[in-house]
């Protein structure tokens, strides 16, 4: 037993992995790792918890704060979605806030696909009703939603450029999904 001490018990691999999909219209890749946080906080912590992690959490409905890799979604009152392109270790970082709050590194139970192209809108409603037109969606908008039958974090970096956050065990039908409608939105 004293030899498994420190050893890898357990080798993860990325979801995924190797998969690529779309169409001219909408290109899908896969987001390269990141950890993520599920973050719960009462308004009189936020403060302090943007502090330690670098940019500001967002309090209103449907947005999101973004600096250096790192990027914190609204998902409800006192909810975000904290993820970290640098794979930094943001619970050490909230836990240096020395406030409440309740956190949850969920870095292996989500994966990311990057949906890009003029396509990437339609490509996305194609299982997801919401309306992603750039009025009513604008960069930086984020909301937890649908695709078909799965829970999806949808992010929108850029005008042509989506984040979509799956659990890993959905990501074979999201990608999926995505890929038969970016195809259709090719044509």
């Amino acid at each position: 037993m004293a030899d498994l001490i420190g050893a890898d018990l357990a080798t993860r691999t990325l979801p995924l992995s190797g998969f690529h999909g779309g169409s001219a219209a909408a290109v899908l890749s896969v987001a390269g790792p990141a950890t993520r946080i599920s973050l719960r906080a009462k308004p009189d912590a936020v403060s302090a918890i943007s502090g330690v992690l670098g940019l500001s959490l967002p309090v209103k409905a449907k947005t999101s704060a973004s600096a250096n890799g790192r990027h914190a979604l609204w998902l409800g009152p006192d909810e975000w979605l904290v993820i970290d392109e640098n794979e930094a270790d943001l619970m050490a970082a909230v836990a240096s806030s020395h406030v409440l709050h309740s956190a949850t590194d969920i870095s292996h139970r989500n994966t990311a696909l990057i949906v890009k192209g003029r396509g990437a809108a339609v490509a996305i409603n194609g299982g997801c009703p919401q309306d992603l037109s750039l009025a009513a969606f604008p960069v930086g908008a984020c909301s937890r939603t649908v695709l078909a039958k799965a829970e999806i974090v949808l992010l929108r970096t850029a005008e042509d450029t989506f984040r979509v956050e799956c659990w890993r065990s959905f990501s074979p039908y999201v990608s999926t999904l995505l890929a038969e409608a970016a195809e259709d939105a090719g044509n």
